[in-house]
């Protein structure tokens, strides 16, 4: 336990951002998830508008810092290709 008033403060900071990135990264996982639903389901109008929500997450989870920019890329990719699978 931190005994200097600014460090208080900082495991006070951390802790309430660690619970912000685990929000956004679970609405980010649940987003994809509907997405891969709607691509397993075979539904073309669903999936292009899931697949529009899940970029979306995943490029605001880049801007925030909670993946790399190189991880995005590959979701991205491969959620394309998925979706442009289906036919």
């Amino acid at each position: 336990m931190p005994n200097i008033k600014s460090a208080k403060k900082r495991v006070k900071v951390t802790e309430v951002k660690t619970l912000q990135n685990k929000m956004f990264k679970s609405a980010m996982k649940t987003s994809i998830k509907k997405y891969k639903a709607a691509i397993a389901a075979g539904d073309k109008v669903a999936a292009e508008k899931t697949y529009l929500e899940a970029v979306g997450m995943v490029d605001r989870a880049v801007a925030k810092g909670i993946i790399h920019k190189n991880n995005a890329a590959r979701k991205k990719s491969q959620y394309t290709k998925l979706l442009n699978g289906i036919a």
